[in-house]
């Protein structure tokens, strides 16, 4: 599992230095690349890769298409860790953006992360249809924005603190989290022209990934130390942020999550071998760092 984790990360960073390389000059690109090489497990390209292997499409351009994925990812992380959000100093092991350029910068070195990833969903070297490319577009346009990321980061904020029901709370993760997984798993089904049904089916399964990626990552906040996590742990608690674990508890919380595999797996049953690598990534998620 390392070793295929480890490859999609080369081949993605390898992938986005060429195309930042490609772009002219600006004052920007530093504090760009110091958020989007930041290190990072590229969990979000191998549900990708392991989706788009199901459907057999073609490795480079589900590499292409995960450039784009955590472009709008190292995006979010960079903002949620701006002192008027989360207020995070440290991310990955390293300081955050704003600590090491400054406010100002690490929030348009966000802006232009998030732009960039539209770039590359149109780029000519992404060989597939105008069309295609465009429902890409819109469909991570709607993961990234009010409905998805930036949605769920607004309901993250202003729930802290308050008494906030379970089906809010989720409904809270899917769209700060789940969304850009819904994209991953939705992508290669829009690239194959699947029926719409199809591709809201694997949009649910992404939905319920990122909800399980959420809440592992709430876990090792909750036990987790600042070396395993690459950032400092508890604050969960500290902020009196709305999880499920400060509504279930540790222990229910992680049956939850087992729970979540059980249903994906069951989803994807009817794929039979060719969903192996997507289960064994669902294992990892749960467990990692822990």
């Amino acid at each position: 599992m390392q070793k295929k984790l480890n490859k999609i990360a080369k081949d993605t960073n390898f992938f986005l230095k060429k195309f930042i390389v490609r772009q002219k000059k600006s004052d920007l690109i530093v504090a760009m690349k110091y958020g989007l090489f930041s290190g990072g497990k590229k969990i979000r390209s191998k549900i990708l890769v392991d989706i788009g292997s199901i459907f057999k499409l073609d490795y480079k351009t589900l590499i292409s298409i995960g450039a784009a994925v955590e472009c709008i990812h190292a995006y979010s992380l960079i903002h949620d860790d701006l002192p008027c959000m989360d207020d995070d100093t440290i991310r990955r092991g390293k300081p955050s953006a704003h600590i090491k350029f400054g406010e100002a910068t690490a929030v348009l070195a966000g802006n232009s992360l998030l732009t960039m990833a539209f770039e590359i969903l149109s780029h000519n070297n992404l060989r597939i249809h105008e069309k295609i490319k465009i429902d890409l577009i819109n469909k991570i346009s709607e993961s990234s924005g009010h409905l998805g990321i930036a949605g769920g980061q607004y309901l993250d904020l202003s729930y802290e603190r308050k008494k906030v029901s379970f089906k809010r709370i989720v409904d809270m993760e899917i769209k700060k989290t789940g969304k850009l997984f819904s994209f991953c798993c939705a992508a290669p089904l829009i690239i194959k022209r699947k029926n719409k049904k199809d591709i809201k089916k694997f949009e649910d399964i992404g939905a319920d990934i990122g909800l399980l990626f959420q809440v592992a990552d709430d876990l090792i906040d909750y036990k987790g130390s600042l070396i395993a996590a690459g950032k400092k742990t508890g604050k969960d608690k500290k902020k009196g942020k709305a999880t499920l674990i400060s509504l279930l508890g540790y222990k229910n919380t992680i049956k939850y999550a087992k729970d979540l595999i059980f249903k994906i797996n069951i989803e994807l049953k009817k794929y039979g071998s060719k969903s192996e690598n997507l289960s064994e990534t669902l294992n990892y998620i749960l467990n990692r760092n822990k």
